[in-house]
C-alpha cells in the first residue's frame, strides 16, 4: 500500500525535498518516434553489416557501447558515453567497477558477435576515410534534450519498464474499459516511448507515460492486461485503502501530477471521493482518489490537503485509556 500516515503530513514536504536527491527523473519523449535504445534488440538478434551502414561513424560508437551499457558497463566519468547513457532510464552502472568481472562475462554470444561486427564496419569506414555522413546520426534518432531537460519526474513506486515495441494501447483512468478515458476518449500510450509502471489492478497495468504532442503532458492510467502483446513486466498486485471522504475545498482533479497538472475536472467542495492512496514526487504530495466524470468512474490526483481527514488515526493503537 502507498498510504502515508496523516500525522506525518507536516513532515512530508521536507521529506520530498530530501528525496529529490535520490529519486530519478522521468525522461520525456517529445516525438512519438523517440526510442530509448538506438537498436532495441541488439542483445537478441544478429545484426548485419548492411544495416549498420545505415548509421554514421559516430552513431556506431554509441551502438557499440549500448551493448555494454545494457549490462551496467562503467564508462569513464565525464566523457560522452558516460553522459549519454546516464540519461537513459534503463541504465544502471554496476556497483563493481571492474568491467571485466561485472560486464564482459554477462554478454551473450549474439552480443559479442554484434560487438565484433560494429567494430569491423567502423574499421571499414576508417579505411575508406569516410564518416558515412549520409547515415543516420544519433542526435536525430534520439532527442537527447528531451532527456537532459529533466522536465518530468515519476511518482514514488513507479519504475521504468520495457514493453514490446510497436504497440499503441488504449489507456483508461480506472481499471475498466467502461471507465473515463482522457484526451476526448482517445488516451493511448505508445510502447515506442518511455513507460513507467507501478503494478497490476485486477490484471490491468497502472502506468505513467508521456502523452503530449504540444507542451508536456504525462498521464497516469490503466492499460488492460489482455491488450499488451509480448512479455509483461513483473510487478506486484496493487492494494488500495478505499476509504470514502469529502473534499474540504474546491480542487482540481488531474491524471498528470508530474508535468502540466491540467485538470480532467474540478471537484467542488464537499464532494464525495474514494481515497485510494498517497503519492509524492518532486512537485509535491498527491492524494490518489476515485471520482465520477460524466457518469463514468475516473481515478486521478488532487493535491494533498484538499481532503477531509476521515482516515482514522494510526497512533491510536492502545485503545481508549480515558
Amino acid at each position: 500500500m502507498h498510504r502515508l500516515p496523516q500525522k506525518a503530513a507536516a513532515l512530508i514536504l521536507c521529506a520530498v525535498l530530501a528525496l529529490t536527491v535520490t529519486l530519478g527523473v522521468m525522461p520525456t519523449a517529445r516525438a512519438a518516434g523517440d526510442r530509448v535504445y538506438i537498436i532495441p534488440d541488439s542483445d537478441k538478434r544478429q545484426l548485419t553489416a548492411a544495416e549498420l551502414w545505415n548509421y554514421d561513424y559516430e552513431t556506431l560508437g554509441y551502438i557499440l557501447n549500448e551493448i555494454f551499457a545494457r549490462h551496467g558497463y562503467n564508462f569513464i566519468p565525464g566523457e560522452k558515453y558516460e553522459y549519454y547513457f546516464s540519461l537513459m532510464p534503463w541504465y544502471t552502472p554496476n556497483a563493481n567497477p571492474n568491467n571485466h568481472d561485472a560486464c564482459y562475462t554477462q554478454l551473450s554470444k549474439v552480443e559479442w558477435n554484434n560487438e565484433s561486427l560494429v567494430k569491423d564496419v567502423r574499421a571499414q569506414m576508417r579505411a575508406m576515410k569516410t564518416t558515412n555522413p549520409k547515415g543516420q546520426n544519433i542526435w536525430k534518432i534520439i532527442d537527447i534534450s528531451a532527456f537532459a531537460n529533466n522536465v518530468v519526474d515519476p511518482l514514488n513506486g513507479f519504475r521504468y519498464v520495457e514493453l514490446e515495441a510497436g504497440q499503441k494501447l488504449a489507456v483508461y483512468s480506472a481499471p475498466s474499459t467502461g471507465a473515463y478515458r482522457a484526451n476526448n476518449g482517445k488516451a493511448a500510450v505508445s510502447t515506442n516511448g518511455q513507460v513507467y509502471a507501478l503494478g497490476y489492478d485486477n490484471g490491468n497495468l497502472l502506468m505513467m507515460y508521456y502523452a503530449g504532442s504540444a507542451g508536456y503532458v504525462v498521464r497516469v492510467g490503466y492499460v488492460m492486461g489482455n491488450s499488451i502483446k509480448g512479455r509483461k513486466p513483473t510487478l506486484p498486485s496493487l492494494t488500495w485503502e478505499r476509504m470514502w471522504t469529502t473534499t474540504s475545498q474546491t480542487c482540481g482533479f488531474t491524471d498528470d501530477p508530474s508535468a502540466s497538472s491540467t485538470p480532467l475536472a474540478t471537484i467542488p467542495a464537499g464532494s464525495n471521493v474514494l481515497y485510494l492512496s498517497t503519492f509524492y514526487n518532486n512537485k509535491g504530495v498527491w492524494d490518489y482518489v476515485e471520482y465520477q466524470i460524466g457518469g463514468k468512474t475516473a481515478r486521478g490526483f488532487v493535491q494533498h490537503g484538499y481532503l477531509t481527514e476521515t482516515f482514522g488515526d494510526e497512533d491510536d493503537i492502545g485503545g481508549d485509556n480515558g
